[in-house]
């Protein structure tokens, strides 16, 4: 079990911004899922702890929390969900940083999760068709980040081919 944490560490602090955003994920989804076990065992609400970190679509409860506009893209809601975003991660960071460099990973993923919350926010508030649903909806995952690199990889190079099992090769304007 020591071996197993002092690779993790020793790969934190020598490997590239995409391995980083990983294990910070990981980490923080494991955070919070010991701590929701907790909160289940000493009958608290679970979701007193999980709610000041996700993002609300209601601008008062925002303008409380602001850190959520970041907070969100590092939270997840199953290990399902965890485990998807960090695939699409992996495999669009891995192709992304074949063009960009390690700090421009963090700024796409910071800057579209940023975008995200922003455009979750303005739609809740600006079209009524959610407006029963606005002081309830909040948003968490790391779905708006992962899909700018995947955005900024297709924009810098659309011809650039992936083999997807079963389909065979495509390419990423398509």
């Amino acid at each position: 079990m020591n071996s197993i944490i002092m690779d993790i560490k020793k790969n934190f602090k020598t490997g590239n911004s995409l391995t980083k955003l990983i294990y910070i994920n990981v980490g923080i989804f494991l955070f919070f899922s010991i701590l929701h076990v907790l909160s289940f065992l000493f009958m608290i609400n679970p979701n007193k702890f999980f709610n000041h970190f996700t993002l609300h679509s209601s601008l008062p409860i925002l303008l409380k929390n602001p850190w959520t506009i970041i907070s969100y893209m590092f939270l997840h809601q199953s290990f399902i969900h965890l485990l998807f975003n960090m695939l699409w991660l992996y495999f669009g960071g891995q192709i992304f940083l074949t063009f960009f460099d390690n700090k421009k990973l963090i700024s796409t993923y910071l800057l579209g999760g940023i975008c995200g919350a922003f455009l979750f926010v303005f739609s809740f508030n600006l079209f009524p068709v959610f407006k029963a649903s606005l002081p309830t909806a909040m948003a968490l995952g790391a779905s708006a980040s992962v899909l700018a690199i995947i955005m900024a990889i297709a924009t810098k190079s659309p011809d650039y081919s992936i083999r997807l099992f079963l389909i065979g090769n495509i390419k990423l304007k398509h």
